[in-house]
């Protein structure tokens, strides 16, 4: 009998946590940590694991920002260079765990509409947290800037809708070859479609959106969202703070549609979620990455249903 498909979503504390740099031996430290459940969920099922990549991304820019002496790599390649790097990192920890193990990294892109507005309300943080200085600094230099309250300030970029993954064909072949693909990697690479060919475009697309097209793409039995709480919460951050187990579409529905969830923490995640569902009738689980295992068989986490 086949083993059930499924789309596994990391979300960024899978490589860099709170109080890092993010230097590569800090990113393959915490990958280290979570190889041991990714591989035990690749054995029960068919797996394609997508990760974030905004630290990455936006360090990697800067970094092209500040070399004067070498020629800047666009954003879009930057995407595709991180893609690379994180893919190879999951390459490296799952093999300390099972050195057979078959792990198959997809460079995608994806499709985005030139007319979505996001091109022109740039919402997308990418990058470190500044100071109250250096973000007027940089905001002089053309960056879009935003505060994020208890943070500081960071950068933020155009993040349009997914419209399709154009290695999608390639992905479903290798499902089921490679015990692991690694795809859509930080959202994957924005592209357009001009006269007939791909170019690509200055944008990082949220990673749980693309996630959830992607699943629905390839027919996947369920989509899950790792991140680093253990699920949805009702009135998050207070006193009265209690985890939700389990959200019907429609009731999930309405408390984003009221604003419940932020935008650039949990509200992407949930509407990926209802769009996953309400497509496939299939469910969808945020959870904890510390119980990937757990929020992948339905035991921990929050199930978002038809």
């Amino acid at each position: 009998m086949e083993k059930p498909l499924i789309v596994v979503a990391l979300g960024g504390n899978a490589l860099i946590r709170s109080g890092e740099k993010g230097t590569f031996e800090e990113q393959l430290s915490n990958l280290l940590r979570a190889a041991p459940a990714i591989v035990e969920v690749s054995r029960r099922y068919r797996l394609v694991l997508t990760h974030g990549n905004g630290p990455q991304v936006g360090n990697l820019y800067l970094q092209q920002e500040l070399v004067r002496e070498v020629p800047a790599m666009p954003l879009h390649a930057c995407v595709a260079m991180t893609q690379s790097l994180i893919g190879y990192m999951i390459q490296l920890a799952v093999s300390s765990v099972d050195p057979r193990a078959r792990v198959t990294v997809v460079p995608t892109r994806i499709l985005v509409d030139e007319h979505d507005p996001a091109f022109s309300n740039p919402t997308k943080p990418i990058g470190p947290y500044y100071s109250e200085n250096e973000a007027r600094s940089l905001a002089e230099r053309g960056w879009a800037i935003t505060y994020v309250p208890g943070r500081g300030y960071r950068r933020v970029v155009p993040s349009p809708r997914p419209v399709r993954v154009v290695e999608i064909d390639t992905i479903r072949e290798l499902v089921g070859k490679a015990d692991i693909v690694v795809a859509a990697g930080g959202g994957g690479i924005p592209v357009l479609e001009k006269d007939g060919r791909m170019v690509g475009t200055d944008a990082v697309i949220d990673k749980d959106l693309a996630s959830s097209l992607l699943a629905r793409e390839i027919g996947a039995d369920k989509l899950v969202i790792l991140t680093d709480v253990e699920g949805v919460y009702l009135d998050f951050g207070k006193p009265s703070a209690r985890l939700v187990r389990r959200l019907s579409v429609s009731e999930a529905e309405e408390l984003l549609k009221s604003g419940y969830f932020p935008p650039g923490s949990m509200g992407p995640k949930v509407e990926a979620c209802i769009s996953f569902s309400k497509f496939t009738s299939r469910p969808c689980i945020i959870g904890s990455l510390e119980k990937a295992l757990e929020t992948v068989e339905g035991l921990a986490g929050t199930i978002i249903h038809v």
